[in-house]
């Protein structure tokens, strides 16, 4: 197979930074080449060069033999190149027509939009590509699974040959992941070539021809999945062996811990996020919350840890009654949070890791004596939690937002982790971590499960929530639709329940398979 697409030499520097550090790839007419890398390894700035949104301090960029000077979008779209965002440049109120003319508009007369040309031609790749977009649809009407085919056909709209997809199975539920490989595969048939991004060892063995792996800046290996296992690609990632599965005993779960009743929760708009739920947690166990993200995970978290007023219903938290509490006083009575947003909700960015490992505590003994804060205490203390908890620092007073993600992590699971709780909500808790990371935030909830403590896992991450918890709670549409037994879940059962399947028929259509 000839080369459509060649990087050289690719080097990228940001102030006492060097993100990409003589890069070669090449990707070849028909084939889908993953790239793989640990969170801050790159990736990222690797195809933001190749889209046009950084230009390389030192290389070359070659689409079909021909050298590029790609210093915009626009000059990426114009040679052939085009990305599929994991966060879909979409307007929900536009219908699927007006959203990939967005740019390229097409004018009757030279005055009025053409919409019935642009959808004819969209029903034309549909068909080609075998996509099954409706153009008259509006946007906010469409599955998450068919928003990202919109995606697909504003690039093949704009003569894309070259597809960047960048972790396009974050927000899909199993069965849409397996139609994207499917789409992917046809457009392969049809002479497009595809690089793929992703953190999912399983779906680059999967799909894709060859894997090259990025570690700090440089690329430090390169192979095919017939000659590849997780186990190999993880280890490559991180520079060490590292263990993919969570080990953990059954379950030993005890008295109820959270108790939440007829919960009703609206979002930023007042509409029902969260609809009549009621769900118990209890000593001992994890409850994960399995859901495609924006079906209420997000307000039900909220109104847990006292970010979010209820609308209606009761929260109790070891037979007491937090409904509405704040945010300290439901912390006080006991409970942990790993937020979502750990930049917005976890940390200050520019405090010490210091005041950041003492934000829930810096008010109570020993770290203040009446207003005194115990500054050497709460150092001391740091650095211990910076040892336990393997936070990779210069010292205790650099400030959180000059971490990695993954250390930002550990900050604040330290700080939850260190002191005495009976409740954790963990909320994405492994959101953008490499798998090194990943395996430790793993391992520490099973620690606090093991030790008696209670555990609410909400991830959009289906793998992590079947690994990690003993019950699977579906949420669907702001319902928790069914409550599945971990050792009864399967990963099509949950994928359907996920996606609106009623849970009886999934559990028909998953034997009748």
């Amino acid at each position: 197979m000839t080369n459509v697409l060649e990087l050289k030499g690719i080097t990228k520097r940001f102030p006492g930074v060097l993100a990409n550090d003589n890069i070669d790839l090449t990707l070849k007419k028909g084939e889908i080449h993953a790239l793989l890398g640990e969170n801050g390894a790159g990736k990222s700035t690797l195809m933001n060069i190749l889209y046009g949104l950084y230009q390389p301090n030192e290389g070359e960029i070659f689409i079909d033999g021909e050298k590029k000077i790609i210093n915009s979008p626009l000059d990426s779209i114009k040679a052939g190149v085009g990305m599929v965002h994991q966060h879909f440049m979409l307007i929900p109120v536009f219908t699927v027509t007006e959203n990939v003319m967005l740019g390229d508009e097409k004018l009757r007369g030279g005055v009025f939009l053409d919409r019935k040309v642009v959808a004819k031609r969209i029903l034309e790749l549909s068909q080609q590509y075998n996509l099954d977009v409706d153009p008259d649809a509006y946007v906010r009407d469409l599955s998450v699974g068919v928003q990202q085919r919109v995606e697909i056909i504003k690039l093949l709209y704009r003569e894309a040959k070259v597809l960047i997809f960048d972790e396009p199975t974050a927000v899909l539920t199993p069965q849409e992941a397996d139609g994207l490989f499917e789409v992917m595969n046809n457009l392969l048939d049809k002479g497009k070539s595809i690089i793929f991004i992703t953190h999912k060892l399983k779906e680059v063995l999967k799909a894709s021809d060859r894997i090259t792996v990025i570690r700090q800046g440089k690329v430090v290996g390169s192979t095919v999945p017939e000659e590849a296992d997780e186990e190999k690609l993880a280890s490559m990632m991180v520079g060490r062996p590292v263990m993919l599965n969570v080990d953990k005993d059954p379950s030993n779960p005890k008295d109820v811990v959270l108790d939440v009743q007829n919960l009703n929760v609206l979002d930023d708009r007042s509409q029902l996020a969260v609809d009549n739920v009621s769900f118990q947690v209890r000593e001992g166990e994890i409850l994960g919350i399995a859901g495609v993200q924006g079906n209420g995970q997000t307000q039900l978290v909220e109104s847990l840890t006292g970010l979010r007023e209820n609308f209606a219903g009761d929260i109790f938290l070891l037979g007491n009654k937090v409904t509405d509490e704040s945010p300290r006083k439901i912390t006080e009575f006991g409970s942990a949070h790993i937020p979502e947003d750990r930049q917005r909700d976890g940390l200050v960015l520019n405090y010490s890791i210091t005041d950041n490992l003492a934000l829930n505590t810096y008010y109570l003994d020993p770290f203040s004596v009446g207003a005194i804060l115990q500054e050497e205490i709460m150092k001391k203390s740091a650095e211990e939690l910076i040892e336990k908890f393997d936070i990779r620092t210069p010292n205790a007073e650099t400030t959180a937002g000059s971490l990695s993600g993954g250390n930002q992590q550990k900050v604040i699971v330290a700080r939850e982790f260190s002191r005495p709780t009976k409740f954790i909500v963990a909320s994405q808790p492994t959101r953008g971590l490499d798998v090194g990371s990943i395996e430790y935030i793993h391992a520490r909830l099973i620690e606090k499960r093991d030790a008696g403590t209670a555990v609410l896992l909400v991830s959009s991450e289906l793998d992590e929530v079947m690994q990690l918890a003993d019950r699977i709670a579906v949420m669907y549409r702001g319902e928790i639709v069914d409550v599945l037994d971990a050792k009864d879940a399967t990963k099509d059962l949950v994928g359907l329940i996920m996606a609106g399947v009623n849970p009886a028929e999934a559990k028909e259509m998953v034997k009748v398979e």
